[in-house]
């Protein structure tokens, strides 16, 4: 099963299976650095972020949103947002750092927030039309 829930010619989001909410929006062009990007590009990109962001935000209730860019791994523009809470394994730490306790509740009705933002992110206008 795929995890990209949207794409267009200048980028795909897809889910990041993991404990808490976690979308990845990645360039469809192979660029290594932000700065390499067209400025509508980086627009467009900032724009998916704060879609994203404020949909989580609304369904989720989080205690906070994280947003990274790093590609040491994978050297390709991409960003995360996660939706944080105080009592996930790994809070106040990165998911990527070290897990501070197991987390004990789940997230509800994540298909619909995975739902809203493809939903969102296709009836904005799309700036490469």
């Amino acid at each position: 099963m795929s995890n990209i829930i949207y794409e267009d010619s200048l980028i795909k989001v897809e889910v990041e299976p993991f404990e808490i909410p976690w979308i990845k929006i990645f360039t469809q062009e192979p660029i290594k650095e932000l700065s390499l990007c067209n400025d509508k590009l980086r627009l467009y990109l900032f724009d998916t972020i704060n879609i994203i962001e404020k949909i989580m935000l609304t369904q989720l209730n989080p205690d906070k949103i994280n947003i990274s860019s790093f590609g040491n791994y994978v050297p390709h523009v991409h960003f995360h947002v996660q939706a944080r809470y105080k009592n996930d394994s790994y809070f106040p730490e990165p998911t990527w750092g070290k897990k501070q306790r197991e987390m004990n509740f789940e997230i509800k009705h994540i298909e619909e927030l995975y739902s809203k933002i493809t939903n969102q992110l296709k009836e904005r206008k799309n700036i490469d039309k």
